[in-house]
């Protein structure tokens, strides 16, 4: 026994996906069998039968129905696996035995296009990799969109800057070289961070030669020096090679990719993992949501398109003074002619998704009611144009200009396409009436034939005397006359018997089969014809695509433009002042989403002044919850927004462009990697410490805190003495410590400033002011900080015991008195001091612990800071013991 016709078609179209799940179209349902069966029931959780396939045994399969595919393909997307569509290409009512069967698409984690698995407002990107020594070339593609992009990474440090641009751009689906499988670390640390689905393609795709020609192809180019990539080669190889997949995958031209975008990171800020998280710029920390993050405040926009785009910009601060005065300008702009700003942004809700729209449409997906959301959209380019042609800042003037009011193509909708369609397009009721003559005709036979059905009812009523006789329709026998059983002795000769039911009887008549026939041909050529017509209407508009594509950009700038000026307005943003020496200062500055989310309480602003020579290294010392992370966050916030071209929560501003934002503020033990909180933080710092220039701004929150004390306050330290020295760093930088000996470096370091969160004391209680000072602090305050978190009593009362303690002595009085402590509290002693004097202890400790920590120096390898910082310590602690 051999397998079966169709199971010998269905091995044949598996073999050609064999790492996808094959969705086999069989009527209305899509089929899996054997293997693909056992996980699409497994994963689906939908019920596993069998098939006789010629074999001995039944193949094990499942199904689900064609109309609802789109939902299970999204649950098996979401869970990692490739599932390939094969639909039947020949109508079966044609075939001559086997209906021919392929793939159509192979539908991946990167490559889906359906509305209902993708985010309205975020990019659905696929991405390329190649990796050649130390050197990386990048591509990366929406295919819902059609945006395509390549860059190259080849200096020093790559590869932390490819997952920072790998972070950023947060791809579903990655592919990459051969020689990437033996970077197994790095590949590990990309599915860990991004949670990425990760595959290798053939090498031949990524050949130079294979992949230029690729792109030359695609693009009908001789050159692509007009995309600026010509001299990128690794670029060039990634971008071919995805390009090559996606032919491969989406099985159709991809003429919605209709250009290559090259950028280079450089050119823009650079945000690290760490530094988008802490700063909340997407998603808040807590949640994970975008709501509380910096997206939710500033993105007001109408369309999706707008939304997307803003999202890149915050994700990519610009670091060219030019690009970004362009973008103040249009904000302030558009403030200014307030009436105009609200006006234009209502306008733009009535604008859909035109990108998206358009790559439905160069896929071949798009139905009738597509293309009336896209009319709809041209209908307010008109509008939009008459609002912005006054505008003379500079982008607006070219987005104005970029906006091509496509007349053309809202008359072709408007003339063919009926408003309410139905959402299928191959049952009709789509292409207006007076479009085409034929289809008219058609229509025109269809609806007399009907009309002369339901006179014929009426006639032969009366005719036979059969009061309830009725016309019916169905797919098996097409009309027939339908008479009850109490009255088949009026039923005519010329009536001709074709059903028998439990209670009537169908029959037909010459008369009636010829009419039938007639209609139903009609329909069949009519249903025929206005597909025809309809694939025609979108073809045209596909040939359009260019001059829509640059409009929606266009579109999803200026709403982007008008989402900064609308939140800018409301909230009392100011113009920042763009410099480009460094000088960083700002006057009153707010946190852009904590006043927005304070519930009660008024948010109080704090000025900022930093810059490159006197002022460029700010020590900030106070109590845990007195707001210092909030502040150096708002610090690093305005800096960013000013750089993405928003106005900022400030009285004044000047901002000096960063290069990049480090910070380094929390941490947690990184248990799958097995590394302590210590370990992270310090493999942060070093990130920070290589890769800062002098033009980077560093938020850095609690260095060194995650050892012991000594140990910390030394790295600390030594962070500070790296940072501040020109040769090194001598960048802008925030720093909070509860190190309070960092505080002597005022005076003694160049650049250093000493800072503090204010707090007012009543007695034991505390209240937070949250103004920041000039000079240090000495107190921690961290017992009343303990006591208004809800500690104990008891708890908080030996910890003040214990603080007094430790401010004299050292820890071993502490744990020889702990013992004495507890039998105080449990027989109502005032104080366990009074078994002992603990002056000679004081003073033999101290002798000890300086004895053991001078034998531990190297004075060789010391520097006189470091030097004079031990000999200060060691002098306070004396002028304690004998005070």
């Amino acid at each position: 026994m051999g397998l079966t016709p169709m199971m010998r078609q269905y091995m044949e179209i598996k073999e050609q996906v064999p790492d996808a799940l094959l969705f086999f179209r069989l009527g209305d349902f899509y089929e899996m069998f054997f293997e693909d069966a056992k996980t699409a029931s497994r994963e689906l959780e939908i019920t596993l039968t069998g098939r006789d396939c010629g074999l001995a045994e039944r193949a094990p399969m499942c199904g689900v129905p064609h109309h609802s595919a789109e939902s299970y393909i999204s649950r098996l997307i979401e869970k990692g696996y490739k599932v390939a569509i094969c639909e039947q290409v020949t109508d079966p009512s044609e075939a001559n035995g086997l209906v021919d069967r392929q793939v159509v698409r192979v539908v991946t984690p990167g490559t889906v296009m359906e509305a209902s698995m993708l985010e309205e407002k975020s990019n659905h990107y696929i991405a390329s990799l190649l990796q050649n020594g130390d050197s990386y070339g990048l591509s990366f593609c929406d295919i819902s969109t059609g945006e395509f992009l390549l860059t190259e990474i080849t200096q020093e440090g790559g590869t932390v800057l490819l997952l920072d641009e790998l972070s950023r751009l947060a791809p579903r689906e990655l592919i990459v070289n051969t020689g990437m499988q033996m970077q197994e670390k790095l590949l590990c640390t990309i599915k860990e961070r991004l949670g990425v689905y990760v595959s290798v393609y053939q090498d031949w795709a990524y050949a130079y030669p294979t992949a230029r020609d690729t792109l030359l192809r695609h693009f009908k180019v001789h050159s692509l020096a007009g995309y600026g990539c010509e001299e990128m080669e690794y670029g060039i190889c990634a971008a071919g090679a995805l390009l090559s997949y996606l032919s491969e995958t989406q099985k159709n031209t991809l003429s919605h990719i209709g250009s290559l975008r090259t950028y280079y990171p450089q050119s823009y800020m650079v945000l690290d993992i760490s530094t988008r998280r802490n700063l909340e710029l997407t998603e808040s920390i807590r949640s994970q949501e975008r709501k509380g993050s910096l997206l939710w405040l500033l993105d007001k926009t109408g369309t999706a398109m707008g939304g997307r785009m803003l999202k890149k910009w915050v994700q990519q601060p610009l670091v060219d003074k030019a690009g970004i005065d362009a973008r103040l300008d249009a904000v302030e702009q558009l403030i200014e002619k307030d009436e105009i700003l609200s006006i234009l942004a209502e306008t733009l809700k009535d604008v859909y998704d035109l990108e998206r729209l358009m790559g439905r449409i160069a896929y071949g997906t798009a139905n009738g009611r597509d293309l009336i959301a896209l009319k709809t959209s041209l209908t307010q380019l008109p509008a939009v144009r008459d609002l912005t042609k006054e505008m003379d800042a500079g982008l607006l003037k070219t987005y104005h200009d970029q906006i091509d009011e496509l007349r053309d193509i809202a008359d072709l909708i408007e003339s063919s396409i009926l408003e309410e369609c139905p959402l299928t397009i191959r049952e009709g009721g789509v292409i207006k009436e007076g479009w085409n003559e034929e289809l008219d005709r058609y229509r025109k036979a269809m609806g007399e034939g009907k009309q002369w059905i339901a006179e014929l009812e009426k006639k032969e009523r009366e005719r036979t005397g059969i009061k309830n006789l009725k016309v019916g329709f169905n797919k098996v026998f097409g009309y027939y006359l339908d008479v009850t059983k109490s009255n088949y002795e009026l039923v005519p000769d010329e009536y001709v018997r074709k059903q028998t039911l439990a209670n009537s009887e169908r029959y037909i008549t010459q008369e009636l089969k010829e009419m039938e026939d007639s209609i139903l041909g009609a329909e069949e050529k009519s249903l025929r014809l206005e597909y025809r017509l309809f694939t025609e209407i979108r073809d045209r508009i596909n040939e359009a695509i260019g001059r829509i594509q640059s409009t929606a950009e266009a579109l999803a700038a200026l709403d982007a433009l008008v989402s900064f000026a609308s939140v800018s307005r409301k909230n009392g943003y100011v113009r920042p002042g763009i410099r480009t020496d460094g000088v960083l200062s700002i006057k009153s500055g707010r946190h852009p989403v904590v006043e927005r989310t304070l519930p009660h309480e008024q948010f109080v602003p704090n000025d900022t002044q930093l810059d490159l020579d006197t002022s460029r290294f700010m020590i900030l010392t106070g109590p845990n919850m007195a707001g210092k992370s909030t502040y150096m966050r708002q610090v690093a916030l305005i800096t960013l927004m000013a750089q993405i071209g928003c106005y900022v929560p400030a009285d004044s501003a000047e901002i000096g462009i960063v290069d990049r934002i480090f910070t380094r503020v929390g941490a947690s033990d990184d248990l799958a990697s097995g590394q302590s909180t210590f370990m992270v933080e310090m493999n942060e710092v070093s990130n920070i410490l290589h890769h800062a220039t002098s033009q980077s701004l560093l938020i850095l929150d609690e260095i060194g805190r995650g050892t012991s004390t000594y140990d910390g306050l030394s790295i600390a330290w030594a962070v500070v003495e790296h940072i501040c020295q020109d040769e090194r760093l001598g960048c802008r930088t925030l720093f909070a410590t509860h190190y309070h000996e960092l505080t002597e470096l005022e005076g003694k370091i160049a650049g250093v400033k000493n800072f503090s969160i204010t707090v007012q004391e009543h007695g034991e209680d505390i209240i937070f002011l949250r103004r920041i000072v000039r000079g240090g602090t000495q107190k921690s305050l961290g017992i009343q900080v303990a006591r208004l978190a809800g500690l104990p009593d008891a708890v908080i009362g030996r910890a003040g015991e214990l603080l007094r303690l430790l401010e004299s002595a050292d820890i071993s009085t502490v744990a020889e008195n702990r013992e004495a402590a507890a039998t105080r509290d449990n027989a109502g002693q005032i104080t366990f001091f009074e078994e002992r004097d603990p002056r000679e202890d004081k003073r033999q400790h101290f002798v000890d612990q300086m004895l053991r920590e001078f034998a531990g120096m190297d004075s060789n390898n010391m520097t006189p800071i470091e030097a004079l910082g031990i000999l200060d310590s060691w002098i306070q602690k004396a002028r304690r013991i004998k005070g």
